[in-house]
């Protein structure tokens, strides 16, 4: 996996790579789920309790954590890796550290093709963000389950109800429960918030009722409700075709911006004037249609 992931970020464009990212991407295994939330607010420790339990379920697990960027080098600073509470010798759990660099949307550019990879080896995936304040919505267009956090005494449920942040969930959690009245006033605040954002249906016309709970990663309160809730989702999107249709979703939208990332908005209005289809069909990889729609944009 690792020299996988090396050669994802060195030949990204090389046929290999590209062979591999196709497979992959037909071949998906993992639930994926992505952990986002403030700085500070416990999302390393969070997701060292969700390994756990993942693996006593004997789920294997891996990992992508989003760290700040070193100014010198451009690198990740490594500081989620290192907050992460995992076992070196249990061969079930693969964790990569990347650098999110100058993109401000919580994640990293190579995120996707990274999770692509994992998500059809592991039986889950779990993405966790930088830091993110009220406009870095990124992982929602990556992960099955978007888990936000919020933490008590902090503000952040006040800044989550005008946040655009406030759209993506489908759990929510305030950490740190063990605070006692300041955590059920967060937990208040934050179900206020998320009634006054409408559920999205999806094509069956059904919605997911976000849900709201309370979690103390440091001494496993809630971690037990919040494993439940998680497997009530997947349990949920395997129902009605609504995975593949919201993978599908993903893909057309990862589709654009990638190539507005490399040519620009002038390139997705050539593409529209050439008729170039940027709908991503059942089953057709994204990362194979980006390729051939460069080629056509760059002729």
């Amino acid at each position: 996996m690792a020299r996988a992931l090396a050669a994802l970020e060195r030949a990204s464009g090389e046929a290999d790579t590209q062979a591999l990212l196709d497979a992959a991407y037909g071949a998906p295994r993992a639930q994926v789920i992505g952990v986002t939330g403030p700085p500070g607010v416990g999302k390393s420790t969070l997701l060292g309790r969700l390994i756990a339990g993942f693996r006593a379920a004997k789920r294997s697990v891996g990992v992508i954590a989003v760290d700040p960027s070193s100014r010198r080098s451009g690198g990740a600073l490594l500081g989620d890796r290192v907050r992460l509470v995992t076992d070196p010798d249990d061969a079930g759990v693969f964790v990569r550290s990347m650098a999110a660099r100058d993109r401000l949307g919580g994640l990293a550019d190579g995120t996707v093709a990274a999770m692509v990879v994992m998500r059809a080896i592991y039986d889950v995936v779990l993405i966790e963000t930088v830091g993110v304040g009220q406009s870095e919505t990124d992982v929602a267009g990556v992960a099955d389950t978007v888990v936000f956090c919020v933490q008590p005494a902090s503000g952040d449920s006040l800044q989550f109800m005008k946040a655009g942040i406030v759209e993506i969930p489908h759990v929510a959690v305030v950490t740190k429960a063990d605070l006692g009245p300041a955590a059920q006033r967060a937990l208040a605040d934050l179900k206020g918030a998320l009634s006054l954002a409408a559920d999205e249906p999806d094509a069956a016309g059904a919605a997911w009722p976000v849900a709201v709970l309370a979690v103390s990663a440091a001494g496993g309160m809630g971690i037990d409700d919040l494993q439940a809730v998680l497997a009530r989702r997947a349990a949920w999107l395997g129902q009605a075709g609504r995975l593949p249709a919201q993978r599908q979703a993903q893909a057309g939208l990862w589709l654009r911006e990638a190539l507005r990332d490399r040519f620009g908005r002038d390139g997705l209005r050539r593409a529209a004037a050439l008729g170039l289809d940027l709908e991503i069909g059942a089953g057709i990889s994204p990362f194979g249609r980006l390729a051939e729609v460069s080629r056509q944009l760059s002729a």
